[in-house]
Formats: C-alpha cells, structure tokens, sequence
C-alpha cells in the first residue's frame, strides 16, 4: 500500500518544507536498511547515542527524498532541492501516529502478544498454523519495540486477511502507544515472568502495564491458572469482551487442557472447546513449547480452525530459531552459541539443552556467560541461583565476562571458574588460549561483544604478495561512470575475494565512493563484509539453500533463478519470521545457466510473489552473452528483447519500482541505451576492458623476491621430472611462489616469463606447490630482488593469452595465502 506524501502528511500532523509529488511504500528508521530509496520515508529517530538527522545527507545522496525531521536543514532548497521534510515535534510519535493510522485501514483480525516469554514463539507458530487458510501478517523476527511494533503494522497491505504482532515493553508508560498502533481485536498474553522486572515495583504491577493490550480487544486470551494474571484481569470489572482463558485444573474453562501425554518425542494434549473434547499432537516435549502450544491452539481454534486442521497442522511444526546454533569449535570443541537474550529462564533452557545433547567423547561441560541484565533480582542472589543451576545441569567449567560476574564470583560454587572484566581481556588470556575438547556454552547479552568469541586468527608470513592499488580502483569506477546517466545505479561485483584483490578492502573503497550495490557469490563472502563494517546493500548471486538464515541475519539480498530456490527461501523466511525481505529476479535470456525463463515462467513467477509477503522483488536483471563483441550484437538485441517483455511483466505486477538491469561492464560501454534503472560492473572495476583486452588502471600486482641464485652448467636438469634441460651454462633463480599461491603450472618449462628489474626471465622446470624457478642468466640481479608476475609492467592479460583463458581466472586463482597489501599512489 502506498500513500501520499501529501496524505501522511496530514496522518502525522506535520509542516511539509518542499512540494515534490510522491507516493511512499516505505518506512526506514535506520539508515542501513535502505533498499526502496524511491518510495522511502525516512523517520530521523534520536536516542542518547545517535540522531538520525545525520544521515540525511548520505540518504540524500543514495536517493531518499522524503524525510520527517524534528529541524529542518539550513538552505534545505539548495542543498536539498528534490526533497520534502515533514517537520513534527517528536519523529518517534509521528511514526507511531503513521502507524496507527495505517491499521484503521484495517478491518480484519489482529492477534496482539505480550508476555515476559514466549512471544516469538507464538506468534511464528500461529503463522504456521494459519497461513495455509489465509494471508498472515506479522512481525518480522522480534519487532515488539516502541520502533518495531510500528515498523511491523506498517507491514500490513491490501492481501492481509489477519495480522499478527508483538508488543514487548521494559518499563511502565510503554503499552498504551503500542496498543494504540496494534489496537489487537484478539489480545493474548503468553506468560508472566521476571524479564525486565528492576523496572517494576511488583509483578502485578508489570501484569497491569501488560494487559493495557487487553483494552478495547473482543478477546483476550491468557492463562487462568496463573493466580496473578488471573486477579489482575478480574480487576477488570467493566470489560464487555470474551476472556477466553485456559486451563489445566477449571474444567469450566473456556478452553480446558484436559491432558498431557508425551511419548518419546511427541506431546499428545487434549482439550475441551465449546464443549467437544479434541486432541492434537505435537513434536516437541519441552514444557515451553507445550504452554505455547496451547496458546495457538486457542488463538487457532477462535480464528476458525477446525480442531482437525489444528491437529493436523500442529504435527507439521518446526521449531522457531531461537539463534542456538550448534557448531563444530577448534580444537575439538563444540560451540552452543545463544546469544538471542540474557536472562535467568533462557539460561536454564540453554542448559538443559547443553546437558541432554549427546557427546560420545565423554568432553566437559563449559559456560562461559555475560552479567544478566534487567534481571530484577540483587546480584548476590541472582548469581548463587546461576551457580545452582550450573551444577544440577553438569557444568565443570565457569567462565564469567563482566563486572557483576567479577564481583559475585564467590557465589559461582564451580571448582574451575574463572572470571573477567571484559572479553576483551579474556581473549587476550591463557584460560581462552587453553580451551580444548569441550563442549562449551556461550551466553551472552549482547552488549558484551560475544560475537568476537571466533578463533584466533594467525598472521601469515609469505614473502610473495598483492599489491592493490585503491586510487586505480576509483579510476576504474569513474571511467565507467562517464559513460553512465547520473540516475542510473551502479552494480559493483566483489566476488570471488574481490576477483583475487581482496574484497573487504575493495567494498570500503567502494562504500566510500556511494556505489549503490556490492554484489558477491555466496553468503559467507557478504558475512565477511558485513563484519568488517560494510553497511552498503549486499547482493548475492549464487545463494544456498543452507545459508538463508545467513543472510537474513546479515542482510544479503540473494538472486532467485528458480521455483525450487524461490519456494525454498519463502519457506525459511516464513520460518525465521521473515517478511518483505528484498530479492532479485534473474531471468535466462540466452546464456542457458541459470534463471526463469522470460516467455514462459512469468506468470507462474507473479503469482508465487503475489501469494506471499515473506520476500519482495528489490530487482529483475539478465546477463548479455557477447556484449565485449559486435558480432553477437544480432544476439544481444534478442536477448535485450526479451528481458524487456518479461522484466516489464514483472514490474506491471506490482505498485513498487523494481529495478531493471542487463549491463555487464563491456555493455555499459557497448549500450548505453539498454543501461535502464542499474548497470553490474565487474572486470571493468579492475582494470581491464573486455572489449579490447587493454588495461584501463592496473589494480592489482603480484610481486615475489628471490630466495637464492644458483649457477647452473649446461645439460643439467631444472626441478620435478627433469623436464627442463639447460643448452647453456646459466644462473638459475628460485622465487617463493608456486601454484599453490595460483601461478599456474602450465607457464613452466619456458611457456612464459616473468619481470626481474623490468627484464624477462623466462619460468623454467615444473612449477611446484610453493617454489618456481626462473632464468635469470644475463640479468643484473641478486638474492632478495622483487620479482613481478603480472602488474603495471606485465599484463595480466599477457598470462591468460598464454594459458588460452581469460584473466579472471588469472586473478582469482591467487591464494589467500598470499598477503594482500592495500596503497594509495
């Protein structure tokens, strides 16, 4: 659904500064997400540590144009001249107003959900159950906050047929707001617990602010067995709406849980609603996933669920991730990385999962935990109960990172415990260097930085190295820029470590210059990125079906050239509480690899993305076959013939602007009339045009040093299988690269040659893994001279014409091994 600037406008109450026409589909409150510039109203949220009025000249920059601001920029007309600022007192409010007013559009059902527990889970599970009777809207993975609650709402568009949102609140004064935006017909409350309760004088007075969600709701679920919950909603005397509560000891509930039965790894629970007895069965036995069974089995039943479809749905569950992720550690370890939330209850869970996981080599048990915030609880208590609960699940080892824990570590009753005031100085220890063959625990709140808890990494000392030239970078994206319209976005490809050049370091140089798109093959290469702080949006290319919830934690956009992938990235979406996650659309035009086919799959395409909200078509592109070549321009007109038809088709579906792309570097060159909405740059950026084999800015240079010199009579032989032999007395160099660095075996045995003080010296005998030897016979040298393989004096494209390749491979067959090293001319 898109509105009016003009019309939110008038729904948050602002002063409009500029008078652009424009419809907005997007909302954005962090500058980092940007995906839908064209459409996107920026809300410049403040908070102690940040203001989002900084950004606006970046978003500027990037295509925002719509912006609500508490102050206005000075010379906003001249600095800012296609933009409108919508100006408003507070900018969290306005957000929350827009929001609000969004779900008055609405009259269907929305399930509201509060609880100190539970929430995710409940909330995942009834989309689940109901998705396959209608379209559900709900909150993307845990958006229950003053900002998230609006941010979810806002989700809500013409298909929704039921809503489902979280409201999380810390403190008192938080509920009404995000009653007011959710505004539940159904209102439920999961489960009363101790989260956040240093905010709260008493629980009841917690369970009060809770159940503001309760006002105005036809129905309110919650837990009639518990004595607080059930007190605290009987002060409600003057409540005119249905309390379907349930119950495992009323049997005159509304929804009484008769029974439950678990056998093997399966809970069996009967019930009785509206006086019928049914039964479902669940595949889980944990006591948490049976309460929030019985959750959704009410909320399900109340929706229209026949207790049929209930059961039979319920048998399908899948567990909700929960971000405990088991890995393979070094060293013989396992990892158990929880690090979703901090709070005594999801400690024990943690525990017991860590106690019951089977381990066949007999390792110990090992915590290693953060301070426990907002626990309510004086730290001496809460920590003699953290000791206890350590023991009675098995732990031997304590590892304890923060002030509190440093403190309190007398009452952590473990023989071998250790303690911290920081990560940073328990990486730096010998208790961190010693961890071997163990199973170990890692919680933490994430404030403490756990996510640096990653292996040591070890400087690699290699006398052969990549010289890359940043400026030739810069050079290369201006050269391709001259021949680009200002409007159209720019693809820059860093695949394959940056074609050999190092992508982290080529992706910051890029960030820097506002490119609008890096794209990579796989997830993990985006991971890297990311941690390494690249903020910029991420495409990736190859994506697998392992790595989706990779990159929906990381924000990688991946490319969908199928209906096995589509379908199986909708699937985890749904999954992990994923919606209107941004993809790009490929479509096989001619070069037969990968991608839909545009004169038959489009109209299967449109409906699959018309019958779901978990992803969005950010983009639609295709690849030219022969763009570096005139001859197939007969091809390329084809093929652009034919991503035109079916991209427009996709476009002509939906009400946002889906980006069209079909330019490789030698096309933005070649057909500047076919760049449309972006252009993919790839070779090019490295400086070498495909179109004629030259170089454009030489970026990257591969230079070794000589090891030793020997000299070498005639008729000897030079390395493995003697396939060298000397017609003449000669001195002989050996150099630390081999293939195992990605000099390629086939230039040895004089097939090629390499620069030794800017003469040739031609590679002699079978190149080895980690040595080649070259002939410097006549050569002014020594030992420890530079040696160049390709670079400013040699081509690159000098080695692949001798190899029959192309240089790509030439540059991304460089080995990791070999040091990178980053300069400015």
């Amino acid at each position: 659904m898109t509105y009016t600037i003009e019309k939110v406008t008038t729904l948050i109450g602002a002063r409009r500064y500029g008078d652009k026409d424009t419809n907005i589909g997007f909302i954005l409150t962090d500058s980092r997400s940007l995906c839908f510039p064209e459409e996107t109203l920026f809300f410049a949220l403040k908070s102690e540590r940040n203001d989002g009025h900084n950004y606006i000249p970046e978003l500027y920059r990037r295509g925002v144009r719509n912006f609500v601001v508490t102050n206005v920029p000075k010379g906003y007309a001249s600095d800012y001249p296609e933009a409108n600022f919508l100006k408003v007192v507070n900018t969290l409010e306005a957000l929350q107003r827009l929001a609000e007013r969004h779900r008055d559009e609405f009259n269907i059902p929305i399930v509201g959900i509060t609880g100190s527990n539970g929430k995710t889970m409940v909330k995942e599970w009834l989309h689940q159950l109901l998705s396959p009777n209608m379209f559900v809207t709900r909150s993307p993975r845990s958006y229950n906050s003053q900002i998230g609650v609006p941010l979810s709402v806002w989700l809500m568009n013409e298909q929704t047929e039921v809503g489902v949102f979280e409201a999380g609140i810390s403190q008192p004064g938080e509920m009404l707001a995000l009653r007011d935006i959710i505004q539940p017909t159904i209102a439920v409350l999961t489960y009363l617990g101790s989260a956040h309760q240093e905010n709260f004088e008493s629980l009841e007075a917690k369970c009060r602010e809770k159940i503001i969600l309760f006002h105005d709701a036809e129905t309110i679920v919650y837990n009639g067995d518990d004595e607080i919950v059930a007190r605290v909603v009987g002060e409600y005397h003057d409540y005119k709406g249905e309390k379907l509560y349930w119950s495992l000891k009323d049997s005159a509930a509304p929804f009484y849980v008769k029974n439950i039965e678990k056998k093997g790894n399966l809970s069996i629970i009967t019930y009785i609603y509206k006086g019928e007895e049914d039964s479902y069965s669940l595949p889980f036995i944990d006591e948490a996933s049976v309460t929030n069974s019985i959750i959704a089995a009410v909320v399900s039943r109340k929706l229209g669920l026949t207790a049929e479809e209930v059961d039979k749905r319920m048998s399908l569950l899948e567990p909700v991730a929960m971000r405990l992720e088991v890995k393979e550690g070094q060293h013989g370890c396992t990892l158990i990385n929880d690090s979703y939330n901090s709070d005594i209850n999801s400690l024990d869970i943690a525990l017991d999962f860590m106690s019951r996981r089977p381990d066949h080599k007999g390792r110990r048990h090992t915590l290693i935990l953060s301070d426990i915030f907002q626990s309510g609880e004086n730290p001496k208590d809460l920590y003699k109960e953290v000791s206890d609960l350590c023991r009675k699940r098995g732990v031997v080892k304590f590892i304890g990172v923060g002030p509190q824990l440093y403190e309190q570590s007398d009452e952590i009753q473990i023989s071998e415990k250790f303690f911290f005031r920081n990560i940073e100085d328990f990486i730096k220890s010998e208790v961190f260097a010693s961890l071997r063959d163990e199973v170990i625990l890692l919680k933490g709140a994430r404030q403490f930085g756990f996510d640096q808890l990653t292996e040591l990494l070890v400087k690699k000392v290699h006398e052969t190295t990549l010289e890359v030239n940043l400026n030739a970078v810069v050079a290369n994206l201006n050269y391709y820029r001259s021949f680009m319209k200002p409007e159209t976005k720019l693809v820059c490809m860093i695949k394959a470590d940056g074609y050999g050049a190092g992508a982290v370091e080529i992706a910051k140089t890029l960030q820097d210059h506002r490119v609008d798109y890096l794209a990579v093959a796989v997830a993990d290469e985006g991971v890297t990125l990311r941690k390494n702080g690249i903020t910029s949006n991420i495409m990736i290319m190859n994506p697998e079906m392992t790595a989706f919830k990779t990159m929906f934690d990381y924000d990688l956009e991946p490319e969908v050239y199928s209906f096995r992938i589509l379908d199986a990235l909708i699937k985890a979406a749904e999954k992990e509480g994923v919606t209107g996650f941004p993809v790009h659309i490929k479509l096989d035009t001619g070069m037969h690899r990968l991608g839909f086919d545009p004169e038959n799959d489009m109209e299967e395409l449109i409906a699959r993305l018309k019958h779901q909200n978990a992803i969005i078509p950010r983009s639609v592109f295709s690849h030219f076959v022969g763009s570096d070549d005139d001859s197939f321009d007969a091809f390329s007109a084809q093929q652009f013939a034919l991503f035109d038809k079916g991209s427009k088709q996709l476009q002509a579906a939906f009400d946002h602007k889906i980006l069209r792309h079909i330019c490789n570097s030698a096309g933005i060159e070649h057909f500047p009339d076919r760049q449309l909405d972006m252009c993919r740059l790839g070779l090019g950026l490295y400086g070498i045009n495909s179109r004629n084999n030259k170089t454009i800015n030489c970026v990257s240079t591969l230079k070794t040093t000589i090891l030793q010199m020997h000299h070498i009579k005639a008729g000897e032989s030079i390395g493995y299988s003697r396939r060298t032999i000397l017609d003449k007395d000669s001195v002989i160099a050996a150099i630390p690269i081999g293939y195992a660095d990605g000099l390629n075996r086939h230039l040895g045995n004089r097939h090629a040659y390499c620069l030794v003080n800017g003469q040739k010296a031609e590679y002699v005998g079978n190149i080895c893994m980690d040595v080649a030897m070259i002939d410097v016979t006549g050569i002014d040298c020594k030992e420890g001279d530079s040696v160049e393989i390709f670079g400013e004096q040699l081509p690159v494209q000098t080695l692949s014409e001798i190899l029959d390749t192309i240089p790509y491979e030439v540059l991304t067959t460089i080995s990791n091994r070999v040091k990178r090293v980053y300069y400015q001319d």
